[in-house]
């Protein structure tokens, strides 16, 4: 299994964020610039968008992709979550990024 490369930041992750990833995300989302903020959350809806039809490509109109989603949640919880995780991470790195510009 690959390391996650965000891996040490969740070793403590109340010590080091003063919250979870997914609470940090939330607090500087919601105290950042809202065009930026608009700006970060397309893309992601945009991302979600694609993978959603690379996933469907060729299974018909009736395929529900979001069957097939909770069963391999279900099967992959622990790593799930480890993902969710690093996108947490991810998508307030961009944000902070974006404040100084």
């Amino acid at each position: 299994m690959s390391q996650n490369k965000y891996e040490a930041l969740f070793e403590d992750e109340d010590n080091i964020f003063g919250g979870t990833p997914k609470s940090k995300y939330h607090d500087i989302a919601n105290q950042a610039n809202e065009e930026i903020v608009e700006d970060e959350m397309d893309k992601i809806v945009a991302k979600y968008a694609y993978m959603e039809m690379l996933l469907s490509e060729g299974k018909g109109y009736d395929y529900d992709v979001f069957k097939d989603f909770d069963m391999f949640a279900l099967e992959n919880s622990r790593q799930l979550e480890e993902k969710k995780k690093s996108l947490y991470i991810e998508f307030t790195g961009e944000i902070v990024c974006r404040l100084d510009s």
